[in-house]
């Protein structure tokens, strides 16, 4: 990526967070943790790999994304605000009843959200069966789904992964935010993944296992996905819970609990002191 590019989609990442603490703030409730981890990748996602278009949200031929892990939408609502979407003053109204943005992502009521979702091991199905449909009707979408690793020890995955490998779907990319994290504590304690690696491959998939902060590994893990026939891939992107915001990140008491005002500024300050950073 040219230096330029990559300095903008670091600015661009940046607002995501910005927006992601915001409109936790302003619910008084959320999921910072890993909608920080996973900032970069779905900054990526919209802002250079997936052929969508905002004029026009349900195209039959936009890719598809699906964030299975959709409490940790107030990343994707920053990346869907910010690339115009809606307007971002819509994020400081995330969870409030009647609000456009609920606390997980709703296709119906949010333009841009490709498949509502939020009961964790379900979304790999519903990204199945979105790249199965593509490959029926022969167009040449490509389907992006998110996992949490946590997440990952739900059996409807594992199904799901089995199907897919069956069918052959290799307009299919899944990505793991793995930042190690989840509710209970630490993955490795609570149902320990490991060889996720091992376990994916076991299933069918082509593995790529990269930094999911590093702008250049997540494109090029993306273009390989992309030359990979008669089988799906998976992305295995290693990640810090929170990243971005000192206090939170490898915090796992920061997966589902709102700043305070206190702690509400020095997330803001810091994470506008990095922009400032990369505008200068």
């Amino acid at each position: 990526m040219e230096n330029q590019e990559l300095l903008e989609m670091e600015k661009n990442a940046c607002k995501v967070r910005l927006y992601t603490i915001e409109g936790v703030f302003n619910a008084k409730s959320g999921h910072p943790g890993g909608s920080l981890s996973a900032a970069d990748i779905i900054t990526y996602l919209y802002f250079r790999e997936m052929k969508v278009d905002v004029a026009n949200p349900k195209a039959a031929d936009r890719d598809r994304f699906v964030l299975s892990k959709g409490h940790c939408c107030p990343a994707l609502y920053g990346a869907l605000a910010l690339k115009g979407y809606f307007s971002g003053e819509e994020i400081k109204s995330l969870r409030h009843i009647g609000a456009m943005l609920q606390g997980h992502p709703d296709m119906k009521g949010t333009p841009g959200v490709d498949m509502s979702s939020g009961s964790l091991g379900q979304g790999v199905s519903a990204a199945c069966g979105m790249a199965l449909a593509a490959k029926y009707d022969g167009s040449d979408y490509r389907v992006y789904a998110m996992l949490g690793d946590g997440e990952c020890e739900e059996g409807q995955v594992w199904e799901a992964a089995m199907f897919a490998s069956h069918y052959k779907l290799d307009n299919l990319c899944v990505i793991v935010d793995f930042n190690g994290l989840q509710i209970d504590g630490h993955v490795n304690e609570v149902a320990g993944l490991e060889p996720l690696d091992k376990k994916f491959e076991g299933f069918g998939f082509e593995v790529l296992t990269i930094d999911g902060h590093n702008f250049d590994e997540i494109e090029a893990a993306l273009n390989k996905a992309k030359t990979v026939k008669g089988k799906p891939t998976v992305i295995i992107a290693k990640t810090i819970k929170g990243k971005g915001v000192s206090f939170m990140e490898n915090q796992v008491g920061w997966h589902g609990k709102a700043p305070n005002a206190d702690e509400y500024k020095i997330a803001i300050d810091e994470l506008t002191a990095q922009l400032r950073a990369l505008e200068a």
